[in-house]
């Protein structure tokens, strides 16, 4: 209120300003100054976050700039460079033109005279018979009735003297009609190289275009021509047959060899009718047909079945047979490519030939787990086991082994056989040896090899009864002795003519067989070994079973012959051979019935198998140390009786061997060495043989005598004794139901020399010696 009121008295005043008027002046200009400073300064803001903004993205720029900038230094180095480059090449090919245009205006020169002087004659005289010939060969040339080219040009030659040395190239100077019948003369060959290089040619067409380059003097050019004309020919011809091999696997081989060498000597004809039989056409024929002759036997080989298959051995034995004829024919024309062919082919055939065999090796241990090859038992003795039904399973063995092995010889041709006929033989017999592997395998005891004896648990049949062993082993000999043979001489030989009548194709052999007599033997010879080995194993488990018993004990004791019954077994009234040979004497004669009924008509292995029984029972005796160790222990008295005893038994088994029908040389030798060594053993413990010991006469009549008191039943006192021998003679026939296993024994190892190697053997297939 105080304030109006001075206000109104500060109006009362005209030149004094009211307060209310400065404030209200004042203070509006304060506050539009402050507004616009703050606008301003917004503004300002503003612009600096602009310009910030923009000096960044022109920051960015900048240094892209910068980058592309050296990027396009480096361009311009390079284009630089480039330019450089250019201009070096500009200069060379400027350099080059330059040397080629002095050169042509130097050649031209020549020409340009060459062609004033023909064209001097051709404005001289329109008649000229040079111009007019010159004139019809070019309308023939045009026309391409390249015969009548040929004719003309011929007789233009042979007539005009000017043309008389167009061979020789010494000529300096050559005339315008002259360059001018070159020029002709060359186009004509070109035209008949068209002809010829056609790709569907025409035979006809082909040899007059040939002929007519010889006329030219292109033999060779001609020669070349035909032969590549005919490759062509081939290699469509090829081409289309490939896309069959598949389908025809065994012959397809025979028919690429017929396309091949018939193209050969169909070429070879050709050249011969055309150019001579000059050697230098001669020797281009052979390079050329020995090179489709190498890419022959390489599409064979690419086309070829699987080689392990009977398929691929068929394909390569018929190839070798169709291409060994071929080439056969073409030596009548002077060509010889066998020895070639031969060296290209053999490895792809030696390789199915493996695997062939490798094939028939796993297929003959498959025959040993097939279930169809289980042996059946028989009665031993039985005169109809031969004869009976299931016998015949005892003998397919060794049918599917034939069979294993007829299926690679049926697949094989004359001309096959010839060449590899060797290794054919090897390989039979390492399929044989495998064979013979297998039935060691079903024989009861140990084996020699661990490998067959590991491998004894993985069969699915075993021969368990004596008449099953003799069976096994009859099966093999027929077939090493006389099936495999003649399966061998039927592929091997085209005519048989037999050394014995009636022996079979044991001992024949052909005078047309592919192998030499020597080597026949020696195959024969390693298959007579192999058998020897199936039969020497059954002799040693047959005399170590009757040898041991279960518990690995000797029945066969030297303490039999320190304890008798007299001082001189010379005085007994009844004297007899020891229990266990009278025992073994049975034992021997009913293996030798079940070898009768079993080997019915094969007398010749009955005694080869006996006789080497005989001698395994002697080999035993004399290598076994532990016998003699009980007359050589020094507390051990020895008499008289023991010494008459063992030589008598000695006696006795040879005598078993004579009244058998088996004896052989080895038995007597054996048994020679046992009683000089054991008269040596008794000498040196103070028995003296001269007086302990009768004649030898004395031992062979006891023996004889001692055989026949058993063979009749009459062994007067000792009849109980030898029946307690028998029974155990029965008690080891107990393995045809389960087989003794004789490896716990000791004296197993020292048995070990009852094998070929030591003692010869008592035949080589042939019966033993009396």
């Amino acid at each position: 209120m105080e304030s109006s009121e001075e206000d109104d008295d500060f109006l009362a005043h005209e030149w004094i300003t009211p307060q209310s008027s400065v404030n209200s002046v004042y203070q509006s200009h304060t506050e539009k100054g402050i507004r616009k400073i703050c606008s301003e300064l917004l503004e300002l803001k503003d612009a600096v976050e602009n310009l910030c903004g923009n000096m960044q993205s022109k920051y960015l720029a900048f240094l892209r700039i910068s980058e592309e900038v050296i990027e396009v230094e480096q361009e311009l180095i390079e284009l630089q460079k480039h330019v450089s480059a250019q201009g070096i090449l500009v200069q060379d090919l400027m350099s080059g033109v330059c040397r080629e245009l002095e050169m042509w205006n130097k050649s031209n020169s020549d020409e340009l005279a060459v062609q004033s002087e023909l064209d001097n004659h051709l404005n001289g005289d329109m008649e000229d018979p040079k111009v007019t010939f010159l004139e019809t060969v070019d309308i023939l040339l045009a026309e391409h009735k390249t015969e009548e080219a040929l004719l003309v040009l011929d007789a233009e030659e042979k007539s005009s003297p000017e043309l008389k040395d167009l061979g020789d190239d010494s000529t300096a100077a050559v005339s315008a009609f002259k360059a001018a019948f070159l020029k002709r003369k060359a186009m004509l060959v070109e035209q008949l190289v068209m002809i010829c290089e056609q790709p569907s040619f025409c035979l006809p067409e082909l040899k007059k275009a040939l002929s007519g380059l010889t006329k030219l003097g292109k033999g060779s050019l001609a020669q070349q021509l035909l032969l590549k004309a005919y490759g062509s020919r081939l290699q469509k011809s090829i081409e289309s047959f490939l896309p069959l091999c598949t389908i025809y696997s065994e012959t397809y081989a025979a028919s690429l060899s017929k396309l091949v060498f018939s193209t050969i000597s169909l070429a070879t004809k050709e050249s011969t009718l055309l150019f001579g039989d000059m050697p230098s056409y001669t020797n281009r024929i052979v390079q050329w047909a020995e090179f489709e002759i190498e890419s022959f036997v390489r599409l064979v080989k690419e086309n070829s079945p699987s080689p392990e298959t009977i398929c691929a051995l068929r394909a390569a034995s018929v190839c070798i047979q169709g291409s060994l004829s071929h080439c056969s024919l073409l030596e009548s024309e002077g060509l010889k490519f066998s020895k070639l062919l031969m060296v290209l082919l053999r490895p792809h055939v030696e390789e199915i030939l493996d695997l062939n065999f490798r094939r028939s090796r796993r297929r003959v241990l498959d025959l040993a787990r097939d279930d169809d090859v289980l042996l059946p038992s028989a009665q031993v003795g039985s005169s109809h086991f031969v004869a009976s039904p299931s016998n015949i399973i005892l003998t397919s063995s060794g049918k599917k082994f034939m069979s294993i092995v007829k299926d690679i010889l049926d697949q094989l041709t004359p001309l096959a056989v010839i060449h590899f006929g060797g290794t054919i033989l090897n390989k039979i017999l390492q399929v044989f040896d495998r064979y013979i592997e297998t039935l060691i395998k079903a024989l009861p005891g140990p084996s020699e090899d661990d490998s067959l004896m590991e491998s004894k648990d993985s069969l699915n049949f075993r021969a368990e009864t004596d008449a099953q062993q003799v069976a096994l082993l009859g099966t093999a000999f027929t077939v090493a002795d006389e099936l495999l043979p003649m399966a061998v001489l039927k592929t091997f030989a085209r005519k048989i003519e037999n050394k014995e009548a009636g022996g079979g194709c044991n001992e024949g052999i052909g005078q047309n067989l592919v192998i030499s007599a020597a080597e026949y033997k020696e195959w024969r010879r390693h298959l007579q070994h192999s058998w020897d080995k199936l039969r020497d194993h059954f002799c040693r488990q047959y005399v170590l079973t009757f040898i041991y018993s279960r518990e690995g004990k000797a029945r066969l004791d030297a303490r039999i012959y320190l304890e008798g019954k007299g001082d001189d077994l010379f005085w007994d009234c009844d004297p007899l051979p020891s229990l266990p040979f009278q025992a073994l004497f049975g034992r021997l004669q009913q293996l030798a019935s079940v070898v009768g009924d079993v080997l019915l008509g094969k007398e010749k292995i009955q005694k080869v198998l006996l006789s080497r029984l005989t001698e395994t029972v002697v080999m035993w005796l004399s290598d076994e140390q532990e016998f003699w160790d009980v007359f050589e222990d020094e507390y051990v008295q020895l008499q008289p009786f023991g010494l008459q005893q063992l030589i008598l038994d000695m006696h006795f088994i040879v005598e078993i061997a004579v009244c058998g029908g088996y004896s052989s040389r080895n038995v007597h030798q054996l048994v020679s060495a046992v009683i000089t060594r054991a008269i040596g053993t008794f000498s040196a413990k103070g028995v003296d043989p001269q007086s302990a010991l009768p004649e030898d006469e004395w031992f062979v009549d006891t023996a004889k005598s001692a055989i026949n008191k058993l063979m009749l039943g009459t062994s007067g006192s000792e009849t109980s004794e030898l029946d307690e021998h028998i029974i155990l003679h029965d008690e080891s026939s107990d393995f045809d139901e389960t087989p003794l296993s004789p490896s716990s024994i000791e004296s197993v190892d020292s048995f070990a020399s009852a094998n070929t190697g030591v003692i010869e053997s008592p035949t080589d297939l042939t019966e033993p010696e009396a």
